[in-house]
């Protein structure tokens, strides 16, 4: 019996032992392995791939051709640009010293984690082992080599911080005074303590 409390398109692959939430919607020649996990309401566009082991919360907006691979935890609403690809290896190699194909028990996973509310520009590499705070924006095309804290914007390669960033992904106009740093967006009007 097929569930029809998600959409998977005809020409995409969702391996049994995989679970997909309510709501979501799996676009063209995606591939997403047994074992991962898809919240409810996520959008995943067309020819993204999610490997085992990879968790991804509910509201969460992939775009095209996204690779997240084991070890990968993706918090609820957050939003991934086209070509992002994750990393799960910190000493990749095809063989081990000896010269013999590597196998699975032969590397380790290095976990990486998404939270809440961040957003990844188109054509960055996330390299694994990061923390990316909640409501974070990662510049399109960054290289990411170590934790963003929550409400930065990073960008280059390596990602570098330029500033903070509100909840609607505006920059913040930032003011310090007594060694303390305020933060606020013209946009919607909210501000921040910024540490």
């Amino acid at each position: 019996m097929v569930d029809t409390s998600y959409y998977v398109h005809p020409t995409a692959e969702v391996e049994e032992g995989a679970t997909v939430g309510v709501g979501t919607r799996i676009w063209r020649q995606v591939h997403v392995r047994a074992q991962a996990s898809i919240g409810e309401e996520c959008n995943i566009g067309k020819g993204v791939y999610i490997e085992s082991g990879v968790r991804i919360g509910s509201r969460v907006k992939i775009q095209n051709h996204v690779s997240l691979f084991e070890g990968v935890i993706i918090e609820d609403g957050v939003f991934i640009g086209p070509h992002v690809c994750f990393t799960n290896d910190l000493y990749p190699r095809a063989i081990t010293p000896d010269g013999r194909l590597k196998v699975a028990e032969d590397w380790e996973v290095t976990p990486t984690l998404v939270q809440y509310g961040a957003s990844i520009g188109a054509n960055a590499t996330i390299v694994c082992g990061v923390k990316i705070g909640t409501f974070a924006l990662v510049g399109a095309g960054s290289v990411v080599t170590k934790d963003v804290p929550p409400y930065t914007l990073v960008l280059g390669n390596p990602a570098r911080l330029l500033g903070y960033v509100c909840r609607c992904a505006r920059r913040l106009a930032v003011h310090e005074e007594d060694g303390k740093r305020t933060g606020w967006c013209e946009i919607c009007g909210e501000t921040y303590q910024l540490e």
